[in-house]
């Protein structure tokens, strides 16, 4: 798969999305969207059909790991970025079990967080897609 060239923000707090959105500037993708909660990532995803998510674990409505299994079941070729303050083992587990790329730290400084996005931005572009998680 080519390097993504926009993307969708999944995040119920808008100062973390404008922090990502200038994560992703910084990386080059400028086309992106913006969702609060859960139910408005999957209609924005129908709509949209983002080739990158920067997906949250918590929201309102649906959380970020209902919205990353409703992505893996109906468009597992989108590519998946968790971005979360929550470093619980199980969640990081659950994330990269329905193939979740990476797992961005919201309180991470800013060259780190960079720096990881790169690397997943990489992995999507030589992989082709997101790694597929085993079927249950």
């Amino acid at each position: 798969m080519p390097r993504p060239t926009n993307a969708l923000i999944v995040d119920d707090e808008a100062h973390v999305r404008v922090f990502v959105r200038m994560l992703l500037k910084e990386v080059g993708i400028e086309n992106v969207w913006e969702a609060a909660n859960g139910a408005q990532a999957i209609a924005m995803i129908q709509q949209h059909w983002p080739e990158l998510v920067m997906l949250d674990v918590n929201l309102p409505i649906m959380s970020g790991l209902e919205v990353l299994r409703e992505i893996h079941d109906a468009a597992p070729e989108i590519p998946v970025i968790m971005v979360s303050s929550q470093t619980a083992m199980k969640t990081v587990a659950e994330s990269a079990r329905l193939g979740a790329v990476t797992f961005l730290l919201k309180h991470s400084p800013k060259d780190v967080t960079l720096k990881t996005l790169r690397e997943a931005l990489d992995t999507i572009e030589q992989q082709g897609s997101a790694p597929q998680a085993d079927e249950d």
